[in-house]
């Protein structure tokens, strides 16, 4: 049988030509490549059995991947040679002294406050009833004003009353004319008794005829003076002094003792109470204060807590406290002089207890709290830091007393102690006495807004760094 062609195997080579490369002496020539057969030919042009070659598109795919995975990884061997460039200046320099506020230690007195959470209580308000029925025929006050006590207010018609009076002095004139009649046979029976004229019984039935009539003219007394009570009546004056609310009923309207309403509601307004609570563990230093004499100031301030509304003294505290809360309450007096405080308003009050005299005082912003408790970081003369546990005492929304654990005149950290640790170097960016030093701004940034430099202590200009360092000084 005879063979047939394999369609992979390599065709010959073509006879070399005189004055080829490969003839010329001193060149080297590599070998010639094998040629490819030619995948594109169609398949009937191979023979019988041989497998169906790849297409060319796949292997453009394939080269085109493999190049860009090299560029890849390229570009990311670059990115990781450079390394992250970190800045060597500023707040957050790496290796170099730390920027942080620090102020002093500082002798002064600290007051002693306790706050609580009252409302305004007027001290009298008095709803204005009437005290007998009629109709109301004149309204002598305007809303919102401010009446003294026994001011005339409103008047009930006293026509019915007046006429009732004149009938009961005319019962009254009737029954004492009864009883002077009885006195007078009274004188007469007595003559004729120690005459022997008339019994001795016939003198106490008279006696005693008299004794009712001077009680009968006593009733009649009281029925007078009850309808004079009931003009009074009619004329309505203010029971207190205050201001006047809104008007309840109307005048031409027929009021009664049974009206819930009543005509008017007069609030006492100055002076003016505030009922406050405090929690019963400050109540003994408060009674302290209180049962030795001493008139403790009491401040209110608006529901925010940053408007003073006025100042007064604390006048008393409850006799109980309530179980259910653990608070007892207090009251304090304020004379509202401009009519601040209003009736049920809600208020701040802050009660000035005691003052500490010659304190350690720190701002409340040096104080740090960790494992090791309530502690400060103190700045070292060589501008290092450690921690130092301190005891506090009492302080204020600004700074705070420290009774044990720092002396007067060191330097504790009051910006930027969230980035330091035991023994960091540090960097003074500016001493402010008792308030929080700010640290400076970094290298190319500007300072905030509403931010004035120091005249007394101008700012540091910021290190270079070391390579800009050793570039200018290169010896």
């Amino acid at each position: 049988m005879e063979d047939q062609p394999n369609p992979l195997s390599l065709p010959e080579a073509p006879p070399r030509r005189r004055g080829d490369r490969a003839d010329r002496p001193g060149i080297e020539m590599p070998p010639s490549p094998p040629a490819l057969p030619d995948l594109d030919e169609p398949q009937r042009t191979r023979g019988p059995g041989a497998p169906p070659p790849p297409p060319s598109r796949l292997r453009g795919l394939l080269g085109y991947g493999i190049l860009l995975l090299i560029g890849a990884a390229l570009v990311l061997w670059l990115v990781f040679r450079s390394g992250p460039q970190t800045p060597q200046t500023g707040r957050f320099q790496s290796g170099g002294p730390m920027p942080v506020g620090t102020a002093a230690v500082e002798k002064g007195d600290m007051p002693v406050v306790l706050s609580g959470l009252g409302t305004v209580t007027p001290l009298a308000m008095v709803t204005v009833k009437t005290q007998i029925n009629g109709q109301l025929i004149e309204g002598a006050f305007k809303e919102g004003q401010m009446v003294n006590k026994g001011d005339f207010l409103a008047q009930i018609d006293p026509r019915p009353y007046q006429v009732a009076l004149a009938q009961a002095d005319g019962q009254l004139a009737k029954d004492q004319a009864v009883l002077k009649n009885s006195e007078v046979d009274l004188a007469r029976y007595k003559t004729l008794v120690a005459q022997n004229s008339i019994a001795r019984q016939t003198l106490d039935t008279q006696a005693a005829l008299v004794q009712q009539n001077r009680g009968t003219v006593q009733a009649d007394q009281a029925q007078v003076d009850t309808q004079k009570l009931n003009l009074t009546y009619c004329r309505i004056v203010a029971p207190v002094s205050g201001r006047v609310g809104l008007r309840q009923v109307d005048p031409g309207n027929y009021v009664q003792t049974s009206d819930a309403n009543g005509i008017i509601v007069i609030t006492q307004l100055q002076p003016i109470s505030a009922i406050f609570t405090l929690p019963e563990d400050k109540l003994p230093a408060v009674a302290q204060r209180v049962h030795g004499g001493a008139s403790l100031a009491a401040t209110a301030f608006d529901r925010t807590g940053t408007t003073r509304l006025a100042v007064g003294r604390l006048e008393t505290i409850d006799n109980q406290i309530d179980p259910t809360t653990g608070t007892v309450k207090l009251r304090a007096i304020f004379d509202n002089p401009e009519q601040t405080l209003f009736p049920n308003q809600f208020v701040n009050i802050q009660l000035l207890v005691d003052t500490v005299r010659g304190a350690d005082l720190i701002p409340n912003s040096a104080v740090q709290r960790g494992a090791p408790g309530t502690f400060v970081y103190v700045v070292k003369p060589d501008e290092t830091v450690t921690a130092q546990p301190v005891t506090l005492g009492p302080g204020d929304d600004r700074r705070i007393v420290v009774t044990k654990g720092l002396d007067p005149g060191q330097l504790v950290v009051t910006d930027g102690a969230d980035r330091l640790k035991e023994g960091a170097k540090v960097r003074l960016a500016r001493n402010t006495g008792t308030g929080a030093a700010q640290p400076q701004a970094p290298s190319g940034e500007q300072p905030a807004a509403g931010t004035q430099p120091s005249a007394a202590a101008p700012a540091k200009p910021a290190a270079a760094p070391d390579g800009q360092r050793r570039r200018r000084n290169p010896e």
